[in-house]
């Protein structure tokens, strides 16, 4: 066996996806089913030039993050709904189905073998990359018959080390009505990179999306579905086609109501934020995702006009809903809703 790694780790000081674990999970799909599943030590993969997943895309992923509680042991955050999510972009992407039981039992023998990368530091986690992706050997245009499903993770600290600026796009497309920005997959990410490299050299974080027929409507940030609180309510845009059914949303959603907290899921028309930010109305507003569970907005631009929000101390929805996932996630809080899953 391969020596470990685990001594490159500075749990004080953990990049974000530049330090991989020491093994990854391995299966293959052929003839009809999958195939050859094992875990072998972290390492780069021979490819062929004529690979299907290259040329045309056929990929798709998740990401999901597992903690260490007081007593050293390591918790997952809602697991079986990444599976179910994988195996709906899978159908979407002409990818085989991972059988639920399949992925739970690799994930749970992956995380158990390298349970010791798991760091057991406040703020940090290690974040897992499921993938799958077409291995056929073959540039025509058709569904691909083979595929290689893999597990990979990396300890990771922050994702945002400070609130985020973001600009309202109206311009460039994430997703439409009929295409795949309801899946995880490859190029949707792809895509998305030009428009917001043009955010950033004008001093933006990240992008808000708007829907790509008239851009009157809100719909993600970046990589995060987005919420605000105007007033007394907690408004998010409804999962869609073009949106993606984000499982921190879900979550964030479901502790909301459990406080009694006032949730509409609608379409949120541009010029609503808009105008509710030029009245100061808009008390929150924040990204909700896996990566950074929650990333407070500090200021959105949109055309001209440039809204700051409250200062992060004084947001009181946000902030307490970030500690109790952080404590549902790390086992300091009762988990009434059945989350967490123990390795």
């Amino acid at each position: 066996m391969a020596q470990s790694r685990i001594a490159e780790l500075d749990v004080n000081n953990i990049p974000f996806a530049k330090i991989y674990s020491d093994h990854m999970f391995v299966a293959d799909y052929y003839d009809g089913e999958w195939q050859e599943q094992r875990i072998m030590p972290y390492q780069a993969l021979p490819l062929s030039p004529a690979n299907t997943a290259i040329h045309y895309g056929i990929s798709i992923f998740e990401g999901m993050k597992a903690y260490k509680n007081e007593e050293g042991e390591v918790l997952l955050f809602r697991p079986e709904r990444n599976a179910e999510r994988l195996n709906i972009s899978a159908e979407r992407m002409c990818i085989p189905e991972i059988p639920v039981e399949m992925f739970m039992n690799a994930l749970t023998e992956l995380i158990r073998l390298d349970s010791q990368w798991v760091p057991g530091k406040g703020g940090t986690s290690l974040y897992i990359r499921p993938i799958v992706f077409a291995t056929d050997e073959y540039i025509g245009i058709k569904p691909p018959e083979n595929f290689r499903f893999m597990i990979i993770t990396c300890p990771v600290g922050a994702y945002y080390s400070a609130p985020v600026k973001v600009k309202i796009e109206t311009n460039f497309v994430r997703a439409i009505e009929g295409g795949v920005g309801y899946a995880k997959t490859a190029g949707n990410y792809a895509a998305s990179l030009y428009p917001a490299k043009l955010a950033q050299k004008e001093g933006f974080d990240q992008l808000v999306w708007t829907d790509g027929k008239t851009h009157e409507y809100i719909e993600e940030s970046g990589t995060m579905n987005v919420m605000f609180i105007i007033g007394d309510k907690l408004i998010t845009a409804p999962t869609s086609g073009t949106i993606l059914n984000g499982i921190t949303r879900d979550s964030v959603l479901t502790l909301a109501r459990d406080w009694g907290v006032t949730v509409e899921e609608r379409p949120i028309r541009v010029d609503e934020i808009v105008e509710a930010a030029r009245q100061n109305k808009v008390q929150e507003a924040f990204g909700v995702g896996t990566a950074a569970t929650i990333a407070q907005i500090s200021k959105i631009g949109f055309e001209e006009e440039l809204f700051e929000l409250s200062e992060v101390s004084e947001r009181k929805f946000s902030n307490r809903v970030l500690a109790t996932l952080n404590e549902i996630k790390t086992g300091k809080r009762e988990d009434k809703f059945g989350w967490t899953y123990k390795v």
